[in-house]
Parts: structure tokens; C-alpha cells; sequence
């Protein structure tokens, strides 16, 4: 079970980041596709996140 707790843990961590990359970067005009949207965001950031935690 503490196997799929990290790559979980760092998918919520990346998505935290995500939104706030959203939120503190994001696009004003909505031309930039990863940060204009924050579901977006917030999943490409979670799956890097989880990757990230996943290696060794």
C-alpha cells in the first residue's frame, strides 16, 4: 500500500502546483493552452507530479 501512496501524493502536490501556476502565471488573454485553463493545468502538473514521486 505505501507504493501507490507516493506517485498519489505526488499527483495532488503537482496538481497544488498546477493551479497555482494557474493562478500566479496563468494567461491573461488565454492564448497560452497549459495555463490558461486550470483543469488543464492542474492535470498535466498531477501526472508530472506522479511520475516525479513514481522514480526511484
Amino acid at each position: 500500500m505505501a507504493m501507490m501512496l507516493r506517485p498519489i501524493l505526488g499527483a495532488v502536490i503537482g496538481a497544488a502546483i498546477g493551479f497555482a501556476m494557474y493562478r500566479f502565471v496563468g494567461c491573461k488573454t488565454g492564448a497560452c493552452p497549459l495555463t490558461a485553463n486550470p483543469w488543464v493545468a492542474m492535470m498535466l502538473w498531477g501526472l508530472i507530479g506522479a511520475l516525479a514521486a513514481a522514480g526511484k
